[in-house]
């Protein structure tokens, strides 16, 4: 599930994972790496599917309305998934303004909850926990509905915490893999970054 439903303020509006990084989109990047991990690709976002027409995958608006954040993303992957691809148990969301995802974050992701018995998974970085980037069962798709539409709870880590959480901690050398590009001063950033990027 590519998150793509954000408002973009800080990068003055617009999708900023359209935006161009060395000649090509951060969207397209992001496909790149996560493609060859993943059975099936899905972009989250509000408004115009069109406008993604390009990128040959299916769009999924926010299951709740009003931009309630991120948890409406992961409920809408839920629920594809559900109606669309029912031998998928799990989703894995991935923010889409990042370009450099880590190439084996769902084998990582997946090992970990093997391994812990745990419910959801989320990544770290540099000590900084990156809650949008995680594993999600499809089986709680109405507990996080109830969550968002019933109770009204928005934030990620308070409906995370009712759950088994497992922690992924991902190497920040030579690039920090969940960089995001927030700010137009950040795509300046991204684009030195890129050299160096594997």
């Amino acid at each position: 599930m590519l998150l793509a439903g954000g408002l973009s303020r800080r990068m003055g509006g617009g999708d900023k994972c359209l935006r161009l990084l060395g000649g090509r989109s951060i969207l397209e990047r992001v496909i790149e790496r996560v493609r060859p991990q993943a059975t099936r690709l899905l972009i989250n976002a509000n408004g115009d599917p069109a406008r993604f027409g390009e990128f040959g995958l299916p769009v999924a608006a926010d299951a709740v309305e009003g931009f309630v954040g991120p948890l409406a993303g992961v409920l809408t992957g839920m629920l594809w998934a559900r109606a669309h691809a029912p031998d998928i148990a799990d989703i894995v969301t991935v923010p889409t303004d990042g370009p450099f995802v880590p190439r084996d974050l769902i084998a990582r992701f997946v090992a970990a909850r093997d391994q812990a018995g745990a419910d959801l998974v989320q990544a770290a970085s540099g000590g900084q926990v990156h809650p949008v980037a995680g594993l999600w069962p499809v089986r709680l798709a109405e507990d996080l509905r109830r969550t968002l539409v019933d109770e009204g709870i928005r934030k990620v880590d308070v409906w995370t915490a009712r759950h088994r959480l497992v922690t992924v901690e991902f190497a920040t050398a030579p690039v920090d893999p969940f960089f995001n590009a927030n700010r137009p001063e950040d795509l300046a950033v991204a684009e030195r970054l890129l050299e160096v990027a594997e």
